[in-house]
């Protein structure tokens, strides 16, 4: 079996620079890799993964915790910036595509979302 190779990246390092300001910015928020990706944690409870052409699906996204609700009508209302990611969009997680022009404030307002949907939700979910 050949060695793995890691996909090419898709980021000049400014994508995952932002999302790093923003997320580090949030109260009570770590960083640390989570499966090979960096993923922020509010306490012990991921709430956002940057992925960078996780395997080699082309994307340049981020993996993010939503509120109930929230991952159905974003996908609905704009599926080429918004998908259900794999692994966690079961669980009401949503994808962002960092790759398809939002302005930073909406990265941000996903973000702060994100950061909100853990801190506020019960344990377990």
């Amino acid at each position: 079996m050949a060695p793995y190779e890691r996909p090419p990246s898709l980021d000049d390092g400014t994508a995952i620079e932002h999302v790093r300001a923003i997320c580090l910015a949030l109260p009570g928020t770590t960083e640390r890799p989570s499966h090979g990706s960096p993923a922020f944690f509010a306490g012990k409870r991921s709430f956002v993964m940057f992925m960078d052409n996780h395997h080699r699906d082309g994307r340049l996204a981020l993996w993010c915790a939503a509120a109930a609700g929230v991952q159905e009508a974003l996908v609905a209302a704009d599926p080429e910036r918004y998908f259900v990611p794999p692994y966690v969009g079961h669980r009401g997680w949503i994808g962002v595509r960092l790759d398809r022009g939002l302005d930073g404030d909406e990265v941000a307002g996903v973000i702060e979302d994100a950061h909100e949907a853990v801190i506020g939700a019960p344990k377990g979910v």
